[in-house]
């Protein structure tokens, strides 16, 4: 004969060892896995705002490295156009000898056209990223040139990129499809510069670089019979040039600066958000072990505490026999 005996005492430690075991096994995967909130099942509010922020996080890492290849394409473009300036000075310099009695300006004229084949050359090697800020091989112009700045969410969630943008008409130097478009390329009316008083046609461009549209007027450039209110009108053409050059490259550098500022920002902002995931997901591991050994204990009580009701109900059952 089959006896069987069971206590209230034996079903409330089943049941106590039972949510202890399953405690037990919930802080072993916390402490494995590392994530107090691993799925939406264990909270589905935080696992929702996690997963935002770790899309958030991740766009904030792109964005780094595109601020990256930006402040490379500025840089770059900022040093060719600051070495543009240097050469530009130099064309000056030589058109200022050119003024003084006696001087062979035909000589002078082979220094000016190295000068200018250096600005060409360096307009032309000014590539980064497969993109050169200076030259425009394009038919239509691009309005601005521009870098990946930044995010925000719209009202529905969407993603919308923000850009850091300088003109084009201010970066492009030399443009192959039509000169009025490059700075180095345009025609510029001395007349409206230098009052010399000259009758001579006042409308002068720095270069030539082949563009299918060309420029209109003389190029600057010295032979013996250039008269000194030629020179003069270069000199003014040239002055000009620089002046605009200066304040496209000052503008550079107040783009790189905003650039630099941004990448300071989303490695903050991405630190900062990977802190906010931590918060909601992350397991404190402190608290945990703590947690953990506690539930062991427990348990292990609760399994003696079950062997002595067993251990008590043999011997009832040794008395009835």
């Amino acid at each position: 004969m089959t006896t069987r005996i069971t206590s209230s005492a034996q079903v409330n430690a089943l049941a106590a060892l039972r949510i202890i075991n399953k405690d037990v096994a919930t802080t072993q995967q916390q402490v494995s896995s590392g994530y107090r909130v691993e799925t939406a099942a264990d909270d589905a509010t935080y696992w929702s705002f996690a997963s935002v922020l770790r899309s958030d996080s991740s766009s904030m890492t792109n964005i780094h490295d595109a601020l990256g290849v930006g402040a490379s394409k500025v840089d770059t473009a900022y040093t060719a156009m600051d070495n543009i300036i240097d050469q530009l000075g130099q064309v000056r310099a030589t058109l200022v000898s050119a003024t003084e009695d006696g001087v062979d300006k035909d000589k002078l004229n082979t220094t000016l056209s190295q000068l200018k084949q250096q600005m060409q050359t360096t307009v032309q090697s000014t590539s980064i990223a497969g993109e050169n800020w200076l030259l425009n091989q394009e038919p239509t112009l691009p309005t601005n040139r521009s870098v990946i700045g930044g995010f925000t969410r719209g009202t529905g969630g969407e993603y919308q990129a923000q850009t850091i943008t300088f003109p084009a008409s201010q970066t492009v130097m030399i443009d192959t499809n039509d000169a009025s478009r490059g700075l180095l390329t345009q025609t510029v009316d001395a007349s409206t510069l230098n009052s010399t008083g000259s009758s001579t046609p006042r409308n002068y461009y720095l270069l030539d670089a082949g563009s299918l549209s060309g420029s209109a007027g003389d190029e600057v450039k010295l032979d013996s019979d250039t008269t000194p209110e030629q020179v003069a009108d270069m000199i003014s053409v040239v002055d000009s040039l620089l002046s605009t050059l200066t304040a496209a490259a000052a503008g550079f550098g107040t783009m790189s600066a905003r650039i630099n500022d941004r990448i300071d920002y989303t490695a903050n902002m991405s630190d900062l958000i990977d802190k906010g995931v931590g918060a909601l997901v992350d397991t404190d591991m402190d608290e945990a072990s703590v947690r953990q050994t506690a539930l062991q204990t427990q348990q292990q009580m609760g399994v003696q505490a079950i062997s002595i009701l067993n251990t008590a109900a043999s011997k009832v059952l040794i008395l009835l026999q």
